[in-house]
């Protein structure tokens, strides 16, 4: 349930505040695999999360592209 609560909550959100929360997410990729490769991430199942928050917002941004484009 929580998932389709975030999705619907992204999807409130405009494109340009999307595209802000992909750099975002992307950076807070960059610097957990840049802890991870220096041993201090401890909790490495954020990587994975990190991912799947970056796969869920392209997919917003496409979606609500597709329904500008109509």
């Amino acid at each position: 349930m929580k998932l389709k609560e975030e999705r619907a909550n992204l999807k409130k959100l405009g494109l340009a505040v999307l595209r802000g929360r992909l750099v975002d997410a992307k950076q807070e990729l960059f610097n957990l695999r840049f802890q991870l490769a220096t041993g201090h991430l401890q909790d490495i199942s954020r990587v994975g999360l990190a991912k799947k928050q970056i796969a869920r917002i392209h997919t917003v941004i496409r979606e609500l592209e597709l329904k500008e484009s109509k």
